[in-house]
């Protein structure tokens, strides 16, 4: 069964179909790309995908339970985190704190009150050692550099109780060694079952990182199968490359 799959899914902004009657499938346990060029409904997917917006027809599955009328902060009920293009994190609060709080599934205040307990504190330093952050474990988060506050948004959300994880151009604006580091939990992500899809402008990356990558082009898709195959198609090119 795929973990998350889609069917005839259409959303219109204004006059225009953002995703146009798109189906698609996302196997369990591997990375699956999404790549187009400006404007082809990548963020829309994801949005869909995260409840943020409501479809206009078709459906979505996740391991074969519809997904339907679901507001964002009822999404991980689902087994579903995703991250944003901006990064999106508690600044005032410590770097572990903010760990923390994905590792529980308690309410916000509920998490704060929990923090010193022995098991979770352990699990979350683990965490921050493994993402290369644990020298900034008491730090606040608004105190990070832009690459490791983006390196603890992907290290929070992959912490998260989720089995689907959603990420929206992770990649964009790190240094080649946060890219090791993000790519290593990735790929360690995929290692413990989970399934991610990927929304990424990086062709190298997507090669290196993804079993199946789907094309999207002003929200129809195009191709999708193994990245090589794949990005080699002329209409690959034409749309993504622009020859």
């Amino acid at each position: 069964m795929a973990a998350l799959e889609t069917k005839d899914l259409t959303k219109k902004i204004f006059a225009v179909k953002a995703v146009d009657n798109l189906t698609l499938s996302l196997p369990a346990g591997n990375i699956t790309g999404i790549i187009g060029p400006n404007g082809s409904g990548k963020s829309t997917l994801l949005n869909l995908l995260s409840g943020i917006c409501k479809s206009d027809q078709g459906k979505i599955k996740v391991k074969g339970r519809a997904l339907a009328d679901v507001n964002p902060h009822r999404i991980a009920s689902y087994g579903i985190a995703r991250t944003f293009q901006g990064v999106r994190l508690f600044n005032q609060m410590t770097t572990i704190d903010n760990i923390l709080l994905a590792l529980s599934e308690k309410s916000f205040f509920r998490s704060l009150s929990r923090r010193t307990e022995k098991n979770l504190a352990l699990r979350a330093n683990e965490i921050l050692r493994a993402a290369g952050l644990a020298d900034w474990a008491y730090k606040p988060a608004g105190e990070l550099s832009y690459g490791q506050r983006k390196l603890l948004e992907i290290t929070r959300v992959l912490a998260a109780p989720a089995d689907i994880i959603l990420l929206d151009e992770p990649f964009a604006g790190l240094f080649p060694e946060i890219i090791v580091k993000v790519s290593a939990l990735l790929k360690k992500t995929r290692a413990d079952g989970r399934t991610v899809m990927l929304v990424e402008h990086n062709l190298k990356i997507i090669r290196e990182l993804c079993d199946v990558v789907y094309v999207l082009d002003r929200g129809k898709l195009i191709a999708g199968g193994p990245p090589g195959e794949t990005l080699s198609r002329p209409e690959v090119l034409a749309a993504y490359l622009g020859n």
